[in-house]
């Protein structure tokens, strides 16, 4: 069992969009930023004072120009990294209902993935240990 640090510990929330056609959303890491290339669920960190469910809602906004409510999104899993100067929990939710459509606000590459392709886009390790979960739902 590992002890987590609570001073280098990162929460950050993410999103499985699922659109009609049972695709999910992936966004490309931008260059010059950690992890640059890989592909990820959108989100972002949890700010000081917000609730998960808050930042979610706020990140998807400023990063994909959708607008989504608690009402829409549930919570799916989680996982942990340690990315050696930062121990990083990743809470990953769903969401099937959102208003407008999503497009890169940051000019991220995005594509919609069909669950059983999702390994075939590489991803930091804490997106990636959700794929299984994801694909279970299908």
């Amino acid at each position: 069992m590992q002890i987590i640090d609570h001073k280098n510990l990162k929460i950050v929330v993410s999103i499985a969009l699922i659109n009609n056609e049972n695709e999910i959303l992936l966004s490309k890491r931008p260059k010059k930023k950690h992890l640059s290339g890989f592909w990820e669920f959108p989100g972002g960190k949890v700010e000081e004072g917000e609730t998960p469910e808050k930042a979610l809602i706020r990140e998807v906004k400023e990063e994909l120009n959708i607008d989504i409510n608690n009402k829409c999104i549930a919570p799916l899993s989680f996982s942990e990294f340690d990315y050696n100067n930062f121990q990083l929990l990743l809470l990953l939710y769903i969401c099937r209902r959102w208003d407008g459509v999503p497009i890169s606000m940051e000019n991220n590459k995005l594509e919609w993935v069909k669950p059983n392709m999702l390994r075939d886009y590489k991803m930091p390790p804490a997106d990636d240990a959700l794929i299984f979960c994801l694909q279970d739902l299908f």
